[in-house]
């Protein structure tokens, strides 16, 4: 008999805590998870997962999990992103946002083109190959929730549970990818030279007053200013018709702040950066230690062998997407390697793993800016809609 384990908002919190401290430990113990970029909260939440797996497995517990404070955690992450939005830097990164936007279309129809072949090369129904398509790898959870009505409606029996592993897989083989290959293409063209300081962000983290309590709750309340305006800007757009994701609106609020009262040039900064950038990676790093530790993964044990082999093509793919086109596009640098990180983040899992990717490489080197700016800005605004528009695409032809 299977018993039912609902752990409330606190619970999972200190779950998700637990993960990443973990994960620190292990970083430090375990030389191979820092040489290659394996983000804390990813080592320390698939240990809790894995945990979680067993006892389901041996003691028949199905456990749940309130996930208020990770959606918060997510909310305050990208509303800190939004902070470093300064349109003066977007602007002189245009090139190579325009670029990743052409990389992620590409991709997002590789992506289908692959797994419907191999769904037909297996003589697998094609449904089965868009369920594992960009739907669940491109759109994570979100669009693999939205989309398996339609593919049930077309005849696909099980497409809930089939995306949404699906989902679960590209998360786990997203985060666990992407840091590697950022970290490798790094090292091998010695792009940049390996942080001897305690702290790689200092660069940006150095404004004056960093270590004052006052600081931080200025900038606090700066990004629940930020988070309420969004609020609002949401419902504002959710009248247009389009779907945008949830932390959209808190992002855009913060941008405008953000060149409202630009940075000025030795004199008195009105935004407390620093601070707001120290608890944004706080929260990141808080939002993936509890989505990794809160995966269900004995729901990837009803994937069937052909379902894997797509799966496992598809994180091949990435890999030599990322580095043999995606990287020469983005013109060979350091940015380009900490861009193609956030790539596999994103094109396997969602955005959240792709900064997390970028973060791990970030911290083992030096702090980019222009990567911490695309990324969001893409997983936000066009990922979700290139990808809808593809998935239509394909399924009025299959």
């Amino acid at each position: 008999m299977e018993t039912q384990l609902a752990l409330d908002m606190y619970m999972t919190a200190g779950v998700g805590v637990s993960a990443l401290l973990l994960g620190l430990l292990f970083t430090r113990a375990v030389p191979f998870l820092k040489r290659f970029c394996i983000p804390a909260p990813v080592s320390g939440g698939l240990l809790v997962s894995l945990l979680t797996l067993a006892a389901h497995s041996f003691f028949q517990i199905d456990f749940s999990f309130d996930g208020t404070v990770k959606d918060l955690c997510m909310l305050l992450f990208f509303t800190s992103v939004g902070f470093q939005s300064d349109f003066k830097v977007l602007k002189k990164g245009g090139k190579p946002l325009l670029v990743m936007i052409g990389l992620v279309t590409l991709l997002i129809v590789v992506q289908n083109i692959l797994s419907v072949g191999m769904a037909k090369a297996l003589r697998l129904s094609p449904l089965i190959g868009m369920a594992a398509g960009s739907i669940p790898m491109s759109g994570g959870h979100g669009t693999a929730g939205g989309f398996a009505p339609v593919l049930e409606s077309m005849g696909l029996r099980g497409a809930d549970s089939i995306t949404l592993a699906a989902a679960t897989f590209g998360l786990v083989a997203g985060s666990l990818v992407g840091g590697p290959l950022g970290e490798l293409l790094v090292r091998r063209r010695r792009l940049a030279s390996e942080s001897r300081a305690t702290d790689p962000y200092k660069e940006i983290e150095a404004v004056p007053g960093l270590a004052s309590s006052r600081d931080y709750s200025v900038a606090a309340c700066q990004l629940i200013l930020a988070m309420a305006l969004g609020t609002a800007v949401s419902r504002l757009l959710a009248l247009t018709g389009i779907t945008f994701p949830t932390y959209f609106g808190a992002l855009v609020s913060a941008a405008l702040i953000r060149n409202i009262f630009p940075r000025k040039e030795g004199g008195k900064d009105y935004i407390c950066e620093g601070q707001i950038v120290a608890i944004g990676n706080i929260c990141l790093s808080l939002f993936l230690g509890m989505a990794m530790s809160t995966l269900k993964l004995w729901e990837l044990s009803g994937l069937m062998l052909p379902l894997l082999a797509i799966l496992l093509a598809q994180t091949l793919l990435i890999v030599l997407y990322a580095s043999f086109v995606a990287f020469p596009a983005l013109g060979k640098d350091y940015d380009a390697a900490v861009l193609v990180s956030g790539l596999c983040g994103f094109g396997l899992g969602a955005t959240p793993n792709a900064m997390a990717n970028m973060t791990a490489v970030c911290y083992k080197y030096h702090y980019s800016v222009k990567p911490f700016i695309i990324v969001p800005i893409i997983g936000a605004m066009f990922v979700d809609i290139i990808n809808t528009g593809v998935i239509t695409l394909f399924l009025n032809l299959i």
